[in-house]
């Protein structure tokens, strides 16, 4: 997929190389921001996949035209990720997640914006367990073709409103995505994107991705979302 004419028709585009140090390592990451973003995305990659992923940068920039500051970083060190183990090790990349949260909370033009995740195929287990422990700091969950399942006893904890998107023809993980859906706990919903594979790959369908993360994050986690109700006069 070329990205570059998406990353051309975004303004001020303005993404920097970042670290997110935790006691043990230093993760590196990439976090762009708009002039003025809504809110602020974190993406946690799966199956040992990294902060250049291609389908998550395209899905991130997306978002960028879209007022939203996206943080792509590694949830694994090189070193880390050659051990496969690693890589489905849900609580471990939760923490990681838990961690860059913070770092967000604490960094100066983040500090104060509304917090969601897009996570896939493993890293959306991770970004659901870190949701559960996170409270309203985190308002929204979006998953991509991701195993939810692997958040286990935690998927009734979660409260942030979460978005399970799966494609129509990867038949497996969308029986465990309906049977996840059952048991989260807040807003929740499942779209099936029709003729999508596990990956997304098929023309159009990774678009309709972004557009769906683009409207649920618009509607939970943008600035209108994060406004208190105004009481009629």
């Amino acid at each position: 997929m070329d990205t570059t004419r998406v990353l051309d028709t975004i303004p001020d585009r303005l993404p920097q190389a970042v670290t997110i140090e935790t006691e043990q390592v230093r993760l590196p990451g990439i976090l762009t921001l708009p002039p003025h973003p809504a809110g602020i995305v974190l993406f946690a990659h799966g199956s040992g996949s990294s902060r250049f992923s291609e389908r998550n940068r395209f899905v991130a920039d997306v978002l960028v035209r879209a007022n939203f500051g996206t943080l792509l970083f590694d949830l694994l060190t090189e070193a880390e990720a050659q051990n496969r183990a690693n890589v489905f090790d849900i609580l471990l990349l939760a923490e990681r997640l838990r961690r860059a949260t913070a770092w967000v909370g604490a960094y100066p033009a983040t500090t104060d914006l509304p917090v969601g995740y897009f996570g896939a195929s493993t890293g959306a287990a991770a970004a659901l367990v870190a949701a559960a422990g996170a409270g309203p700091v985190v308002r929204a969950v979006v998953s991509r073709g991701g195993r939810p399942d692997l958040a286990g006893d935690f998927l009734p904890r979660v409260r942030a409103a979460t978005l399970l998107i799966v494609g129509g023809a990867d038949f497996e993980v969308l029986e465990l995505n309906r049977a996840a859906l059952l048991r989260l706990g807040g807003v929740r919903r499942l779209v099936v994107v029709p003729g999508a594979t596990h990956l997304f790959e098929e023309a159009g369908t990774l678009e309709n991705v972004a557009g769906l993360a683009t409207f649920w994050f618009g509607r939970h986690l943008g600035a209108a979302a994060a406004a208190p109700a105004r009481k009629a006069s």
